[in-house]
């Protein structure tokens, strides 16, 4: 971080914020006040320790300077931490030894040993007092929990969640760094009220070079308390002068500027994880704190662990992903390809194809360059711009992909679209002419959210002095960049390469098919006058026979005028539906309906349809057309619509050949007996499915009305995607015994809080407070009033009754839960309340909420 400087320090030019890479900060020569550190010879001379040491192994500092460790401590801790030091295989690796009391009757001590040199430095803090901590059993929980993610986001979001609760830090964040070395908060778990700093970049400078190098050697760096004086490092008169290197210290103490930085930002203890990607940063764990907070070192390990897998899960997800991009690049060229090889080829379908392509390669706007013509989508240059860019693109890219996130940088002309074009990715399609499939991004500052100003200022302090002061302000904040965009990834110019062979192959493809579509456009033309005049004659023949066979039945001109106007109306009305798409399949129902409306008016309501979504292919669509007319005017005439209250059922569904089965069933009109003569109509009605189409039809003449079934042949019909008159869903029944607001859990173990606190949620309550003990619960009930709370009834060597009863102060409706059963005295008070045996289930949690919901909700 930046640091004072004095004048005979300082470079020639003006101070810059490079000066904050200079600071040597593993020689700060200070340790936190949380834990001591001793500094032994290789033969165990104590030559250098903090100052504070003598207040852990009660004894003052000149005593312990100059002495042999062995006189300082047991051997049973001497024999451990020589054992250490022999797994010491290189410089920088650290041993640890967890819960070691070091002098008789002293308290538990939890030890770092590494060297510094020819030193060894051993570090001890004070061990955790709970001692529930199972280090394996934790990490192995806490892996188990994200290692079927196979998504970063969704990796991330799971990895904060599960290190605030292995911590309990106010904030945890993770923390990506982009290519320019400014990092972006991609997941984050915080306290309700707190800002959240989800989405948001920091800049480069905000952590040094110096910082991120020791941050790879030393992936895990704490601060306990911001406020607490360091301790400073003392030394015998033989290394008086000499610095000692902190660069594995766990207790190591912080920049001053830092520390600014940090009182800046509100946090008092921190605690930061490396996410290590083939030896290089890929990102931090941040854990921020309001207030002083103290983690043990062993906890703190468990997290370093986590850490350690994390990064190779998120390089794991991250392969993946890449896998994934490259499979869905190479199935969309050849979706293309194929997609070209059945329905052929043209220019406007080449130019399309920048649509499809932006699923491979995200950007804001695209440019189709082919035989002279220039489609433009999105955010791009103008048509005049974009000539001038292709000029600059000539010079440069014959045959390869061609990338830049400046285009500005590299064609000073761009500078009048930078604003809409930052970045392209050229993709050269041919040569001669010369054409190009481009994909533009905008500039990142269109889409970019820092935290705060990045920039910092330079203070002068006096002649020669200056002092680089950390930001103030961390509040969202845009920066203009003018004229850069995103990086092109390495996976997208992969996937850009292959474009380039798909696109060329289609216009290749194109070309070939040119003058292959002039030639069938002639042929298609002769084609289609055939077809209409085969169509015009057939009409021509069926309407010769209806006049023919309407004559034979007509009583007189005006009825035969009246018929004839009638099933030619009917035949209309099929070919206007069929014409409408393009003489493809209609609506078996629309035509019904059609038919219906058109003969009976606002009566056309007394047909009730029942069936499933069915089309015609057009021969039988007519057919039907003049069936479906046919019967309806015969129903007006002499059935179910010729006089009040009769109506008619039209059934159909779809048989095992996949033949259309339907029946049409006259109710509540007048008796009918059958007619001692048959009619063109009649014989319509049965004979035309049969003879036109190969089914089956059938009437039957019932005293209760006309019965018509028919069948039409599977190779007429083509069913629908989505049901006619199907029922409308209902909404599912909300669950009972559901959740809202915040929730309180009181669970002392720490994965069976994280499962209850899975249900809880997935109930519906909106946040769950977690709480493993009496006084954490309490505190979060002086904070807020929680709409539920779920009590783990025995806590370690506490119980929660002293919770229950605040609770019902509040009255707040809560629940307890054991693993004893019912074998539990409960205060006489409390003892009919509600409880739940564990293991803990959803639908155990739900059942015993159902009780007392009516409290939930008010």
């Amino acid at each position: 971080m930046p640091q004072t400087l004095a004048s005979s320090t300082l470079p020639p030019e003006p101070p810059t914020l490079t000066n904050c890479d200079k600071e040597r900060i593993h020689e700060i020569n200070s340790i936190q006040s949380g834990g001591f550190l001793l500094a032994l010879t290789p033969d165990w001379i104590i030559e250098r320790a903090s100052a504070n040491c003598g207040e852990f192994l009660n004894q003052k500092l000149e005593e312990i300077l100059g002495a042999n460790l062995t006189a300082l401590i047991m051997p049973e801790a001497v024999h451990a931490i020589r054992n250490r030091l022999s797994s010491l295989y290189r410089q920088d690796v650290i041993e640890r030894i967890f819960a070691i009391v070091l002098q008789e009757g002293g308290p538990g001590f939890d030890l770092a040993v590494h060297t510094s040199g020819d030193l060894i430095l051993l570090e001890a803090e004070l061990s955790e007092e709970s001692g529930e901590l199972n280090a394996g059993s934790m990490v192995r929980s806490m892996i188990d929990h994200v290692q079927h993610q196979h998504h970063v986001t969704d990796l991330t979001h799971e990895a904060v969640r599960l290190v605030q609760a292995l911590t309990g830090y106010d904030r945890v964040m993770i923390y990506q760094f982009h290519p320019d070395g400014s990092g972006e908060v991609i997941a984050e778990r915080c306290r309700p009220s707190m800002e959240s700093f989800l989405g948001l970049r920091y800049p480069a400078t905000d952590i040094p070079k110096q910082a991120r190098a020791l941050l790879i050697r030393n992936p895990i760096r704490t601060l306990l308390d911001i406020d607490s004086p360091p301790s400073p490092i003392v030394s015998t008169k033989t290394f008086a002068d000499a610095l000692t290197d902190l660069s594995m210290s766990s207790l190591r103490s912080h920049s001053p500027i830092h520390l600014e930085y940090l009182r800046n930002m509100g946090v008092a203890a921190t605690m930061t994880i490396s996410l290590l990607k083939n030896g290089a940063l890929w990102g931090l764990i941040a854990c921020h704190h309001m207030t002083a907070r103290t983690i043990g070192y062993e906890r703190r390990t468990t997290a370093e662990v986590f850490g350690q897998v994390l990064a190779l899960l998120i390089d794991r997800c991250e392969r993946e992903e890449l896998i994934t991009f490259e499979a869905s690049t190479r199935q969309i060229t050849a979706d293309l390809l194929a997609s070209v090889a059945l329905a052929g080829v043209a220019t406007k379908d080449v130019a399309q194809l920048a649509n499809q392509l932006v699923n491979i390669v995200p950007c804001d706007g695209t440019a189709f360059c082919i035989d002279g013509s220039v489609t433009l989508k999105g955010s791009t240059p103008s048509l005049e711009e974009f000539e001038v860019l292709r000029s600059f693109l000539d010079g440069v890219s014959a045959s390869r992909v061609y990338s830049s996130n400046e285009i500005e940088s590299v064609c000073p002309s761009a500078n009048s679209f930078k604003d809409r074009a930052a970045g392209m990715l050229a993709i050269p399609i041919s040569t001669i002419p010369r054409d190009y499939l481009v994909f533009f991004r905008k500039e990142t500052a269109s889409t970019v959210k820092w935290a705060g100003d990045p920039t910092k200022t330079v203070e002068a302090l006096g002649p020669g002095e200056v002092r680089i002061s950390p930001r103030k302000s961390f509040k969202a904040w845009q920066e203009t960049l003018h004229g850069k965009s995103t990086q092109w990834t390495d996976a997208e110019l992969r996937a850009a390469e292959a474009l380039q062979i798909t696109v060329l192959e289609v216009v290749l493809r194109l070309i070939s098919a040119t003058e292959a579509e002039r030639k069938a456009a002639s042929q298609t033309q002769d084609l289609l006058i055939a077809e209409l005049n085969h169509r015009v004659r057939n009409i021509l023949g069926l309407i010769r026979g209806l006049i023919s066979q309407t004559r034979i039945n007509a009583k007189d001109m005006d009825t035969f005028a009246s018929v004839l106007g009638d099933r030619v109306h009917a035949l209309a009305r099929a070919h206007d539906q069929i014409t409408a798409k393009n003489w493809g399949p209609g609506s078996f129902q629309t035509l019904i309906a059609t038919e219906a409306e058109a003969y009976l008016g606002p009566a056309c309501n007394t047909i009730h349809m029942s069936g499933p979504p069915v089309l015609l292919i057009p021969q039988a669509f007519s057919t039907l057309a003049l069936v479906i007319h046919e019967l309806i005017t015969n129903a007006a005439k002499y059935g179910a619509f010729c006089g009040e209250g009769g109506h008619v059922d039209i059934t159909w569904r779809i048989g095992p050949q996949g033949e259309l089965i339907g029946n049409w069933t006259e109710i509540g009109g007048p008796p009918v007996t059958a007619p001692s003569h048959r009619g063109f109509g009649s014989t319509i009605i049965e004979a035309s499915i049969p003879h036109e189409l190969g089914g089956e039809s059938a009437i039957t003449f019932l005293a209760t009305g006309v019965k018509v079934s028919f069948s039409v042949p599977s190779q007429f019909v083509v069913l629908e995607e989505q049901p006619i008159n199907a029922a409308t869903k209902t909404a599912d029944t909300p669950q009972v015994g559901s959740l809202q607001g915040h929730v309180l859990l009181v669970e002392d173990n720490l994965i069976i809080a994280l499962d209850a606190e899975a249900m809880l949620l997935s109930l519906g309550a909106e946040r769950v407070l977690v709480a493993s003990n009496v006084k954490d619960a309490l505190a979060i009930l002086d904070r807020e009033k929680p709409s539920f709370a779920l009590l783990d009834v025995n806590l370690g060597n506490q119980n929660s009754f002293p919770i229950a009863d605040r609770l019902f102060e509040m009255e707040v409706p809560f629940i307890f839960a054991t693993g004893y059963g019912s074998g539990i005295n409960y205060p006489s008070d409390q003892n009919a309340r509600p409880f739940i045996t564990k293991p803990y289930t959803k639908d155990s949690i739900a059942k015993a909420l159902g009780g007392i919901e009516p409290f939930i909700a008010s």
